[in-house]
């Protein structure tokens, strides 16, 4: 099971989403917990690589942005629309 923590960015930026993506976003990390690789998820990393930044989908328009700090944690970053996560400098 993963542990998840989350900054002050995402804090800000989740209390914008809409209400029906903030509940499909608690479903979303229910099953990030249980497996960060469900193929639900659509996990994957963002580039450039070397900065080891991650994210998962919420639906077909909203990302997690996300690292890994140790083996059972990830710290939660940012959270917005697809368009706007690939600009955002990590």
């Amino acid at each position: 099971m993963i542990e998840v923590l989350v900054t002050d960015e995402f804090e800000r930026r989740y209390q914008d989403l809409p209400a029906s993506v903030q509940q499909r976003a608690e479903k979303q990390e229910k099953l990030f917990r249980e497996n960060p690789f469900h193929p639900s998820l659509h996990t994957e990393k963002l580039k450039p690589k070397s900065k080891e930044v991650w994210s998962f989908r919420i639906d077909r328009q909203y990302s997690i942005v996300f690292r890994f700090v140790s083996g059972n944690q990830a710290l939660f970053l940012t959270v917005g629309p697809h368009s706007w996560i690939y600009r955002f400098q990590f």
